[in-house]
């Protein structure tokens, strides 16, 4: 942005928020749009740096009560100067700003001159250049820290339910229509003490089975050696792999860093998931009951 006047850039525009914005809604939008630009997440697009240099003088400025106040001067003052002028045509516009450009130079050169709105912004831009920004600084290596945990964690074990799934066996006669005491809700009363149950599917045309999924180790631990079902008919809980299995994030495209709109779609697309995963476990338990 060294290369562009200030004023001539509507800051706010860049990080996505009103000139009303709070100090926090600022930061929170600049976090937001300064990660997905980041260069280290885009080394090959050449306009990744040059994007987040960007935000970052936006976030500079407009974190500094002295810079802001005067950049919202100048920006409230081009405002109305178009307001003012809509109507003009080219030529009368083209003379206006000659006579206007005529008289910045005029001001520079009279020391005594007060100086304009445009010259206090450059000043306080020169300003927190030489004092540096304490703000921006730490902003940027909280970003370098954060990129570095998510890329850490991609590395880290990742656990499927739909790998680790149980199955859970009882004593029930074939013609018993209480399935010898357990159906679906009865078996999520018994399981959920342990965690968040992903998929629970009792079987339909066999008595005394069913499949489970837990969305954690532990849960998945804790059900198969803690519980043992009613008392007068005991269930017994087996991992269908026999031990557990684990593949990391990054083998699944888990996303490390995403926007709000990548999320809701990550979370409608689990949703999905979920739902074909357990469409799945019926198709598997009618081929086991053939």
């Amino acid at each position: 942005m060294d290369s562009i006047k200030i004023e001539d850039v509507d800051l706010y525009e860049l990080l996505g928020i009103h000139i009303t914005a709070t100090e926090s809604e600022i930061k929170s939008s600049y976090r937001k749009k300064a990660l997905k630009c980041h260069p280290d997440k885009n080394p090959d697009d050449p306009k990744a740096a040059e994007t987040f240099h960007q935000l970052s003088k936006a976030l500079e400025i407009l974190t500094d009560v002295s810079a802001k106040a005067a950049y919202d001067r100048v920006l409230k003052a081009k405002a109305a100067a178009k307001l003012r002028h809509k109507e003009l045509d080219s030529k009368r516009q083209k003379l206006k700003e000659d006579l206007e450009r005529r008289e910045r130079y005029a001001a520079f050169e009279n020391a005594s001159s007060p100086l304009t709105d445009e010259q206090k912004l450059a000043a306080e831009v020169i300003r927190l250049r030489k004092e540096g920004s304490q703000l921006l600084q730490e902003e940027q290596k909280r970003m370098r820290e954060e990129i570095l945990r998510s890329r850490r964690n991609l590395n880290e074990p990742y656990w499927d339910s739909s790998l680790n799934r149980i199955k859970i066996k009882w004593k029930a006669d074939k013609n018993d229509p209480t399935n010898g005491g357990y159906d679906e809700t009865t078996l999520q009363k018994i399981l959920k003490k342990y965690g968040d149950i992903v998929t629970l599917i009792v079987s339909g045309k066999r008595n005394g089975s069913a499949l489970v999924e837990f969305s954690s180790k532990e849960a998945s631990d804790m059900a198969i050696q803690l519980e043992k079902g009613l008392p007068g008919n005991p269930i017994t809980l087996k991992l269908i792999n026999n031990e557990p299995i684990f593949k990391s994030k990054q083998e699944y495209g888990e996303p490390n860093l995403i926007s709000d709109r990548d999320y809701e779609s990550l979370v409608l697309r689990r949703m999905r998931q979920a739902a074909e995963r357990q469409e799945l476990i019926k198709e598997m338990m009618k081929e086991e009951n053939k």
